[in-house]
């Protein structure tokens, strides 16, 4: 049985209103953005008191903190990020995060995360 690859232009541009949104969870807005096979970069904006769920993905991820305030648990350890905090998270780590204000997140997954453009 042939297994069929998805092919991805060099170049993908989307503008903001054309990224695909979604409400993953309760609290939680999701925007994806450009995209091919090897990234991919999601905005995520975070109501206040939103609590997301402790979780690991093959992905690593760099998160960037556009505004606001959220707490976030790795590894055993937990600290704050705050607008223009950044991070990064290796694939396979359990990590979670919560919003202690309203905020609003870029993520970029390597490689592409195909449950995302599912």
């Amino acid at each position: 049985m042939e297994t069929q690859q998805k092919t991805y232009p060099d170049l993908v541009v989307v503008t903001h209103q054309q990224g695909k949104q979604s409400d993953p969870e309760n609290g939680l807005k999701r925007r994806v953005l450009a995209y091919n096979d090897k990234l991919l970069v999601a905005e995520h904006e975070m109501i206040k008191g939103w609590i997301g769920v402790v979780h690991s993905h093959p992905h690593d991820q760099v998160v960037y903190i556009v505004h606001g305030h959220l707490q976030v648990t790795c590894q055993g350890r937990t600290f704050d990020v705050r607008t223009g905090d950044t991070f990064a998270v290796r694939g396979g780590v359990e990590h979670g995060a919560s919003a202690i204000e309203d905020s609003l997140v870029v993520d970029v997954f390597t490689p592409c995360r195909e449950d995302y453009i599912a």
